[in-house]
């Protein structure tokens, strides 16, 4: 019997049944044998209901995962959908290439990166994921599979980049792969005391370094408020470290309640932010630890227990960015919701192709809280009306609780995604949000 699938956040329940697809020739019979309307379904790393079709019946894209042709010469490769860009990581580097751009996992599959049009810690340098992609092969219900790309087809192009797998399933995609000398990443690691500081030192070394990011102590208070590590990171010009990082945990059982609590939180957050060096402190380390530090443990969204978790994460824009993140960290210190996973990133102003890409320039803010009621009553709706209020925006990849309007308002060419939307295809956060 074929295990049922969900989300990562495991909110909501709403286990999805495969149809698995092994050759990109099972696309098309596939879509036509599955429950509508359907969805491709790559690892089920979206965090909310952006993988989950309404009639939780899915695409299961995961065995379509080889490299078609590469040339490691001039870093072009083409790849099917269902490969991770982990297991891309490790065939690309050992030849001297890496992805131009990493989000912070590598369980993303290709065609969910291009869907979500990810990013990561060096979108001020190199935009969204969907930048890097040169053309991709959509299959739809309503006719022949499409080759896409900014000549060819370039209004379905720019609707699947970053278009929640709604214009079709992606069989195959084109990317441009960037040059590296080593497996190894230079970084460079600071703590600071409150969250000024974060601003100041993202403008510091966003200007010097390929990539930037910021893990914040949101439950701090006082002159301590967003006090938190920053570490910068370029690839190092040598090294041959085979170190990938600590020895992969696994996480054996499924706690009854969230092992991520306010007691364990206000225990852990001193002590991780006190480990780190007062002053800047260089180091050489593995990209595996860098770019996907939770990879090393299977199973981590267990610890948030049965009812799984939600991610927040919004952008705002640079005119309002620092003093909305102040007063979204202030809401949450006083709410008394807890959060282990809170991460700082700068986005650059590199347009994306996509018609409903998530970053702009400004400040891109993620924190995982355990589910219960509390946030979905009172705080969410009070951070998201900070965000309406600073021009900013959530990321649907990762959400579970936006609402039509705040959506619509955010992503006003949604209208346009949905008109060139595949007619067997949909997922319940695209019915939720467009009803």
């Amino acid at each position: 019997m074929r295990p049922w699938l969900l989300s990562w956040g495991r909110y909501p329940a709403r286990p999805q049944h495969p149809i698995s697809v092994h050759w990109r020739t099972d696309i098309g019979p596939a879509l036509a044998r599955a429950g509508k309307p359907t969805l491709a379904f790559g690892n089920g790393r979206s965090y909310g209901d952006a993988c989950l079709a309404p009639s939780d019946e899915v695409i299961h894209t995961s065995a379509m995962d080889r490299i078609i042709e590469a040339d490691w010469t001039s870093g072009c490769l083409r790849a099917e959908a269902g490969i991770t860009l982990g297991e891309l990581l490790r065939i690309t580097v050992p030849r001297g290439w890496f992805l131009p751009v990493v989000p912070g996992t590598g369980m993303v599959t290709l065609g969910g990166a291009i869907a979500n049009d990810v990013h990561g810690k060096n979108h001020h340098r190199r935009g969204t994921f969907g930048r890097h992609v040169h053309a991709l092969e959509l299959v739809r219900s309503d006719g022949p599979p499409l080759t896409c790309s900014a000549d060819t087809n370039n209004e379905l192009f720019t609707a699947t980049i970053g278009g929640l797998g709604l214009t079709g399933v992606i069989a195959w995609a084109d990317i441009r792969l960037i040059p590296v000398n080593s497996p190894c990443m230079a970084t460079v690691t600071e703590r600071f005391d409150r969250l000024e500081d974060a601003f100041a030192l993202s403008t510091r070394f966003d200007s010097s370094h390929e990539y930037g990011v910021a893990w914040i102590d949101c439950m701090a208070t006082g002159r301590r408020r967003g006090r938190g590590i920053y570490i910068a990171a370029d690839h190092a010009a040598q090294g041959t470290s085979a170190k990938t990082g600590p020895r992969p945990l696994a996480i054996p059982f499924m706690p009854s309640l969230p092992l991520i609590n306010g007691l364990t939180t206000r225990a852990f957050n001193p002590l991780y932010w006190r480990m780190a060096s007062a002053h800047p402190r260089r180091g050489t380390t593995h990209y595996t630890p860098y770019f996907h530090p939770l990879d090393s443990i299977t199973g981590w969204n267990r610890l948030y227990g049965r009812q799984g978790f939600q991610q927040f994460q919004c952008v705002l824009p640079d005119s309002s960015a620092e003093t909305g993140v102040i007063e979204i960290l202030d809401t949450i210190a006083k709410s008394g919701l807890a959060s282990f996973l809170t991460v700082l990133k700068r986005c650059g102003d590199l347009p994306s192709p996509g018609l409903l890409s998530f970053p702009m320039k400004g400040l891109s803010l993620a924190i995982d809280f355990a589910q219960s009621d509390r946030p979905e009553r009172s705080l969410f709706p009070a951070l998201d009306a900070i965000v309406h209020r600073n021009a900013g925006r959530l990321y649907p990849a990762k959400d579970a609780h936006m609402t039509p309007s705040h959506f619509k308002h955010a992503y006003p060419q949604w209208q346009q995604l949905e008109d060139m939307r595949d007619p067997a295809i949909n997922s319940r956060l695209w019915q939720r949000l467009t009803a």
